[in-house]
Order: structure tokens, then C-alpha cells, then sequence
């Protein structure tokens, strides 16, 4: 069975209410897994409490400080963040770790860039290494979402993975950041499945839930489950319709 989890910084959220409340109503509403971003704004006794009053896993969070690794004046900073993030990780038993590479900076090459990204994620690796979590670098849209944006394609996503050539180290794949870019899934990650440690979905246009929009989600998550992927789906989508019963309908949607 596929396992999907419910990014509660959008979905069983109401006004005013606590993440904790948000893990209590997606756990009623049938949900096995969450995720968040962000961890330092967030009451972690309380988190950690509802997760074991509920038995829900986190699938992932996002490694703070949230600073651009392409420029290599952060490293130093983003490495100690790193490692106060893998802690956080580990308590609440959280098995990836999301990363965004950060804007595409002026006064520096494409190459200048790439190689900090990759030099900043080599001694990542080492912060990560035994500690059963795993980082993924996330390519993003920048032709509606995230213009400027450095890191846009799966490909060279994957090109730096290669490039780091680590374990720990590789991508969350966003279907929805994808197709918006004119990807086919098929086409980009083809051999490379490996290298793929989170997947997030969303329609288009909108960033709407599953069935909303125009992106063959289904499909695309067929032919990945099919090619040997065995993580967790992320619902990482704005919601029109409040409830876990539209939760519900998102996901049959994707094929259940």
C-alpha cells in the first residue's frame, strides 16, 4: 500500500488551532503520516506528544537554517543548523530532511553556484552519516512559485547528487514543481529512481489537491512505485475544501 503524508502546515489546519490538533485530526481522518517545514517555530514537547498519543509518523521536515547553499559564505551556518536539525529529526523519528539549494545569485555563475551547492552538501553528508536520516535537495518551479530560484531542473538536481556522490545526500522529488517546468517524470528520472528520497504532489493550475487540475498525477505516480519507489507521498497541496473527507478524495485521486 502506498503511504501518504499529510503536510499539516496546509491540510486538517483550522484558525488559531496548534500542530498538535492538526496531527490529532489528520490521524482521525485516517492519515498513518505527516510533515511540516519548519521546525524552529514549532513547539516540539507538544509534537512529539501528539505523535506518540496518535502513533502518526513524520516522513519529513525541512533542515534549517533556510539560507542559500549556493552561496558558500552560508556553509558554516547551514552546517550547524544541519546538525541541530538531524537531532530534531531523530527525536521525532523523521527519516528525511528537505533542503532548497536558494535563489540564483547575482555576481556568481551557474557554475560558481553548483560547486558550492555540492561543496556544502559533502560535509552534510558526513553531519547525516549513521544517523539513519537523509537530506534531499529540492528542485523547485520558477516559472510561477519560486522565480530566481537556482536550482529548477530534476536533472541537475540529480547532476549534483551525482556530483556528491553520497548516500545521504539526494532529491525530493515535486511532481507539481516538475510538470510545471515541462518535465515528464519517465524522462527525468529514469535509472535514477534511487536518488529519490521524498515525493510531494500537487495539481495544476493552482497547487490545488489531486483531480483539481491538468497533471496526469496517477500516471506519474504509477510508473514511479512501479520503477521501485517505496517512500512516502507527501500531500503538499493548498486545499479548496476543508475536512478529512476531501483528504480522502485527493487520494483516490492518485490511485488510492
Amino acid at each position: 500500500m502506498r503511504r501518504y503524508s499529510a503536510c499539516i502546515e496546509r491540510l486538517f489546519a483550522e484558525d488559531g488551532d496548534s500542530f498538535p490538533d492538526r496531527i490529532r485530526r489528520a490521524h482521525a481522518g485516517g492519515l498513518t503520516a505527516v510533515e511540516f517545514w519548519r521546525w524552529t517555530d514549532k513547539d516540539l514537547d507538544a509534537i512529539e506528544a501528539a505523535l506518540k498519543e496518535t502513533g502518526l509518523a513524520v516522513t519529513s521536515l525541512v533542515a534549517e537554517p533556510m539560507i542559500a547553499l549556493t552561496d558558500a559564505a552560508n556553509r558554516k551556518a547551514w552546517l550547524k543548523g544541519l546538525a541541530d536539525s538531524v537531532t530534531v529529526a531523530k527525536r521525532l523519528g523523521a527519516p528525511v530532511l528537505i533542503a532548497q539549494a536558494g535563489d540564483d545569485l547575482a555576481g556568481f555563475s551557474r557554475e560558481e553556484q553548483r560547486r558550492a551547492l555540492s561543496e556544502t552538501l559533502k560535509p552534510g553528508a558526513d553531519i547525516l552519516k549513521g544517523s539513519g536520516v537523509r537530506l534531499g535537495v529540492e528542485p523547485l518551479n520558477i516559472r510561477i512559485d519560486h522565480i530566481g530560484y537556482f536550482l529548477d531542473s530534476t536533472r541537475e538536481g540529480l547532476d549534483v547528487v551525482d556530483d556528491v556522490a553520497r548516500p545521504e545526500i539526494g532529491i525530493v522529488y515535486d511532481i507539481y514543481h516538475s510538470a510545471v517546468m515541462g518535465e515528464r517524470t519517465e524522462d527525468v528520472l529514469d535509472g535514477r529512481l534511487d536518488r529519490v528520497f521524498h515525493v510531494h504532489v500537487a495539481d495544476h493550475p493552482g497547487r490545488n489537491e489531486p483531480g483539481s487540475g491538468g497533471i496526469d498525477l496517477a500516471h506519474r505516480l504509477d510508473w514511479i512505485f512501479a520503477n521501485g519507489y517505496a517512500g512516502a507521498v507527501g500531500l503538499e497541496y493548498r486545499p479548496t475544501k476543508p475536512g478529512a473527507d476531501a483528504v480522502k478524495a485527493a487520494i483516490a485521486a492518485l490511485g488510492g
